[in-house]
């Protein structure tokens, strides 16, 4: 598992969807993962330090967690099947630990409102552009799926 923060958010030009970008702390590589848009409005409301008036789900399932003795210790980008990313949420209650399968997306928008830990599965970013590349073959395909994206989006998440 890699360490891994949120270092941007983009809307891809080429499907005019929303991307996260999860940069490793200890490394160069990037881990672009296509997402909803109202799970990009919640991780860029995170990331900008915007709160709402009332409670959204990522906000509501942070209380009910900590209401219910829990403690989300870590998310974990675990696994690309089907060219769909899987998550899990490690959370601690007591002397139990659930492990709970959960959408990068809604893993990430929690883990960023709790101040956990995100991790990255070394399979996954070996696999994310294709099992048979080279690493300078990934580089390259990586630059080329990042360029359908506006520079000028990166950490510009318009809440419109």
């Amino acid at each position: 598992m890699h360490l891994v923060s949120v270092s941007g958010l983009a809307i891809d030009m080429g499907s005019n969807s929303p991307v996260v970008l999860l940069k490793e702390t200890e490394g160069k590589r990037v881990l672009p993962i296509w997402i909803g848009p109202y799970e990009a409005m919640a991780i860029a409301m995170e990331l900008a330090g915007i709160t709402s008036k009332r409670p959204l789900t990522h906000d509501l399932m942070k209380m009910v967690i900590s209401g219910l003795g829990g403690k989300i210790t870590k998310v974990e980008i675990t696994e690309l099947k089907d060219q769909t990313f899987y998550a899990r949420i490690w959370i601690q209650q007591d002397d139990s630990i659930l492990n709970i399968d959960a959408r990068p997306s809604d893993s990430i928008a929690l883990a960023l409102r709790v101040k956990a830990p995100i991790y990255v599965a070394s399979d996954v970013f070996n696999l994310h552009l294709g099992t048979e590349e080279t690493e300078e073959e990934r580089a390259r395909n990586l630059r080329e799926r990042l360029k359908r994206i506006n520079p000028e989006e990166f950490g510009n998440f318009s809440f419109s």
